[in-house]
Parts: C-alpha cells; sequence; structure tokens
C-alpha cells in the first residue's frame, strides 16, 4: 500500500458518478474532523450503468489524472459501487502513489447477518453483472440464496428524490418488488443497497416494502476503512466551509447547488 502523506492540509477525495457518494461524504466527516473534503460527481457521465465497461474504465482513469493532480489528495474514496468494481484495479495499476479505497456490495456483512439465507443486492444493472460482484457472492456468501436485482432507474429517483422532486410511490416500488423474494416460510431478510444512491431513500424503501428487512447500507464502512488509513490528528481542525465540490458537467442547477450548500460543499 502507498505511504499516506501525514499532512493534514492534503484533502480527502470522494468521487461519485452524481451526489449518492453523499451518503460516505457525511460518514467520513463524522470520523475524520480534521481533515478537508473535495467532493467530485462525474454528472457529465451519469449514470455509469448502461456504459460500456471499458469505456467507463477508460473516462475514470482520465478523470483522476486532472484530479490527482489538481487537489493533490492524501486519500481517494471512489464512493461509487459501478465506478470502482469497474476500474478499481485500473487506478491503481495507473497511479501507485495513491491510495484509493472503493466501494463494492456489502454482500460479506449480508451473509453474516441473514437469518433466512436469503439475501438481495439491489444495485445498477452495471454492478450486478460484473464478475466483481458475483466473485464476491462465490467468496462469501455461497451458503446463501443471492437474488441480484439490476435497477435502472433507481438511482435517477434516488437523485430526483434528494433534490425535492416528486417521485412517485407507485414507480419506487416497482423498482424495489424484485428484491423482495420468498420460499415457504424462508423470505428476504437482508437487501443490500449496492448503490450509494439508495440510502437517500431508504425511510421510502421501508415504506414501501411488503415486510420489514435489513437494508444495509455500506457508508460507515467505507468512512471507517478510510479513517484507519489515515494518520489522527485531533488538533487539527478544518471548517466545513473548506470543503467544495465540483461537477464535471459544469455548473449544476439550483436545486442540485441547495443540495450541496445544506452539506456544507462550495459548489467549485
Amino acid at each position: 500500500m502507498p505511504e499516506l502523506n501525514a499532512d493534514p492540509d492534503r484533502p480527502v477525495l470522494v468521487f461519485d458518478s452524481g451526489i449518492g457518494g453523499l451518503t460516505v461524504l457525511r460518514e467520513a466527516r463524522v470520523l475524520m474532523p480534521e481533515r478537508r473534503f473535495v467532493y467530485v460527481a462525474d454528472d457529465a457521465g451519469f449514470p455509469y450503468g448502461g456504459w460500456d465497461e471499458g469505456a467507463l474504465r477508460e473516462r475514470i482513469v482520465r478523470l483522476f489524472e486532472g484530479l490527482l493532480r489538481e487537489h493533490g489528495p492524501a486519500l481517494c474514496i471512489v464512493a461509487c459501487n459501478t465506478a470502482f468494481t469497474v476500474a478499481g484495479a485500473a487506478l491503481r495499476a495507473a497511479y501507485p502513489v495513491m491510495t484509493f479505497v472503493g466501494t463494492v456490495p456489502a454482500i460479506k456483512p449480508a451473509a453474516e447477518r441473514t437469518h433466512s439465507g436469503r439475501v438481495s443486492v439491489l444495485a445498477t444493472p452495471g454492478t450486478v453483472q460484473r464478475d466483481y460482484t458475483r466473485d464476491l457472492i462465490q467468496s462469501f456468501a455461497s451458503q446463501c440464496q443471492v437474488n441480484l436485482v439490476g435497477s435502472p432507474r433507481l438511482a435517477r429517483m434516488a437523485e430526483a428524490y434528494v433534490r425535492g422532486l416528486p417521485v412517485s410511490d407507485e414507480a419506487v416500488a416497482a423498482e424495489i418488488a424484485p428484491c423482495f423474494t420468498r420460499d415457504g416460510d424462508a423470505r428476504t431478510d437482508i437487501v443490500v443497497l449496492g448503490c450509494t444512491h439508495y440510502p437517500f431513500m431508504v425511510n421510502v424503501f421501508r415504506r414501501l416494502a411488503p415486510w420489514p428487512v435489513d437494508w444495509l447500507d455500506p457508508a460507515e464502512a467505507i468512512a471507517r476503512r478510510a479513517r484507519s488509513l489515515l494518520p489522527r490528528r485531533a488538533d487539527a481542525l478544518h471548517p466545513a466551509q473548506d470543503d467544495a465540490a465540483l461537477f464535471t458537467g459544469g455548473q449544476p442547477d439550483f436545486a442540485t447547488r441547495r443540495l450541496m450548500n445544506s452539506f456544507g460543499l462550495k459548489v467549485g
């Protein structure tokens, strides 16, 4: 693993295809109050689910060339399941002096917690199709019945929802319905949230679910991993107004700027 710079003035860079990585940023700030954060949303490429794998990998690696040069981060969190499963290895190979903390579906903890042995992974079509995801199931959940649900619409719905735009219950219910399976008395008891956008809507999911399940959000675990890799400097605190948000598509709309401001992020 690359040696990390102890300088607390170097920021942590959080990268996502859109605004979903804010769920990870929220947890990371709690654990690393001494660090500045730069949030990068690749809204010009959103959503990632429909991209050709090779083209998406090339795009992400190319984007990071400029991001690393411009911001000099101490560590990068790739807060997007699709981005990391597609490009994580390529990023580490292209930029070996940088440490990348990735986001993958929380299949291992789901397999450890399930009582029924029936787990669903709710993600983008790209994430559920990756060999990376299937390798996680084979390695950690081979004794479970894992149901992979690739939603083509839910990430966009979550983006709209968190901006305060209307999203119909019927549309959301249709997207999450395939997560709920049963065989006699055994039924799904854990749904892995395999996209960082989805935790924004977890209260809606709970309300619309046909029965209670544990909705597994990986954000806290990702933040803990990043925290473990950086030196602690309890005496160095950075005010939230030092944190910034960047969008590859240029200036975002008013609703998105307002959302970023509510997270204490200056839109650059």
